[in-house]
């Protein structure tokens, strides 16, 4: 499988939007503090599914990213088979001096080929050919599978919020969690 990783362009309009972001939520994690290094382990629950295009979003307009085209702070990549988005990666200069992930996904049928790898890296090219000073991203305690993923991928956790979530939901049990990989 052929995957190629290229900036966003103009002529994509909204083809890169059709990428299913759904995935299985059926554990979660619980956070431990020793010092300044922040662990989890990972405790199962019923299972469910989740999507950043539920219900609860639908209100939310369709990204316009046509300003992070050819702009040197912000930028959008997508990972292509055959001419096909099935990957995305938003990336923006944060005022901290980290690249921000704005956003990652892979469609849930390519999970697995390692193209969110092939994100990750062009994320960490993009963010050091910019002089910056790493990479942060936010994820929440029910995405087990990328809270691994970006451990795998060198990240540690730098913080967490209990209560970002509750605006949507008030009795959203969800735990933002601020993810670095931080360059030597």
């Amino acid at each position: 499988m052929d995957i190629i990783i290229r900036e966003l362009t103009v002529k994509d309009k909204n083809t890169w939007q059709d990428i299913d972001d759904s995935f299985t939520v059926d554990s979660t994690l619980s956070l431990s503090l020793t010092g300044r290094q922040i662990d989890f382990t990972v405790n199962k629950i019923p299972s469910y599914t989740k999507s950043y295009s539920d219900a609860q979003f639908e209100n939310t307009a369709v990204e316009d990213y046509s300003d992070y085209i050819s702009s040197p702070d912000q930028s959008v990549y997508l990972a292509c088979i055959e001419n096909r988005a099935v990957g995305r990666i938003v990336l923006k200069r944060n005022w901290n001096n980290y690249a921000l992930i704005e956003d990652i996904a892979v469609d849930k049928n390519y999970r697995g080929y390692g193209i969110g790898r092939k994100l990750i890296e062009q994320a960490k090219r993009w963010a050091q050919d910019g002089g910056m000073a790493g990479i942060m991203l936010e994820t929440q305690s029910n995405n087990v599978k990328a809270c691994e993923f970006y451990r795998c991928c060198g990240f540690v956790i730098g913080g967490f919020d209990f209560h970002l979530y509750r605006g949507i939901h008030k009795n959203s049990d969800e735990t933002a969690i601020f993810w670095y990989l931080i360059f030597e």
